[in-house]
């Protein structure tokens, strides 16, 4: 799936780039407001956005369609200002002038995100070699700014690249599954149900009204179904591993690690009646007493 995803966005970037490595527009600028349907950048504070974009697109169609293959990158969370640094192209703010992206703000993502995308054998678009952006000034968008309240991240940890996505794995025994709650920082039992239409681009499931938590770790008990319905919307790719085989939803046990307010899922199982593993590691785990 991340796959497929990856081969449209670097056909869609083929477009759009002037040999000399700049964009050239074309015909009138103008401002319009960004549509809803454009997932990437909702929820930046601004809400209209200059046509044609840093991109080349001429109408805010074209923008939406061509912007929804990053979504599966943006997933991944590769970088905290991967949506900024791709909205002030498919989207720019719209002031007198169009403000570009600054050259550090695009090194910073590049050198964050690139490794994701060479997991897939993609390399870094050339439409976005970062030399053609400006180096840092006050009239482009720099690696610390937040367009939302325009608070500096300075000091934020970025994530690392990791090529692994989740994947549905069969329980072996009840005592592996123990030692793997051992070592989680949560566990839970979550049913995930198809939406029947979907506004979001994201996920196309929601979490059911049962959720049994074994295991919350660093969290609050009645944190947990936030920060899944978050994993939800961002770790599409995971999501769809799990759901490849349960086009309609299922029930499942996810284990992973918390890492501030997000979620890392990293192993999972389906959980059905004849999971007599996972059934036994769950009456078992109340009274079991973890080594070290």
């Amino acid at each position: 799936m991340m796959l497929a995803a990856f081969a449209l966005l670097l056909l869609l970037l083929g477009i759009g780039a002037m040999p000399n490595g700049h964009w050239e527009h074309q015909g009138t600028s103008r401002c319009v407001p960004i549509p809803a349907n454009m997932a990437l950048c909702q929820g930046l504070g601004y809400s209209s956005m200059r046509m044609p974009n840093l991109l080349g697109h001429e109408s805010p169609a074209e923008a939406v369609q061509q912007s929804t293959s990053w979504l599966p990158l943006l997933a991944r969370e590769c970088h905290p200002h991967a949506r900024i640094f791709l909205c002030s192209l498919f989207a720019p703010v719209c002031l007198e002038r169009i403000i570009s992206p600054c050259r550090s703000l695009c090194v910073s993502v590049r050198d964050s995100c690139a490794p994701i995308m060479n997991c897939y054998g993609y390399p870094w678009p050339r439409i976005l070699q970062c030399d053609q952006f400006p180096k840092d000034h006050l009239m482009c968008i720099s690696s610390v700014a937040n367009l939302q309240n325009g608070t500096s991240n300075e000091g934020r940890v970025v994530p690392r690249a990791s090529c692994t996505d989740c994947e549905l794995e069969e329980a072996t025994s009840s005592k592996e599954l123990l030692d793997l709650f051992c070592k989680s920082d949560f566990v839970v039992k979550v049913r995930l149900s198809k939406l029947n239409s979907s506004s979001s681009v994201l996920t196309m499931f929601f979490l059911g009204s049962r959720l049994e938590v074994l295991k919350h770790g660093p969290l609050l008990g009645g944190e947990m179904r936030s920060r899944l319905t978050l994993w939800l919307e961002r770790d599409a790719t995971c999501v769809g591993n799990l759901t490849r085989n349960h086009p309609n939803g299922g029930t499942f046990l996810l284990t992973g690690t918390v890492t501030g307010k997000r979620l890392l899922v990293n192993k999972a199982f389906s959980w059905g009646k004849r999971q007599r593993h996972l059934n036994q590691a769950a009456r078992k785990w109340k009274s079991h007493r973890c080594r070290g």
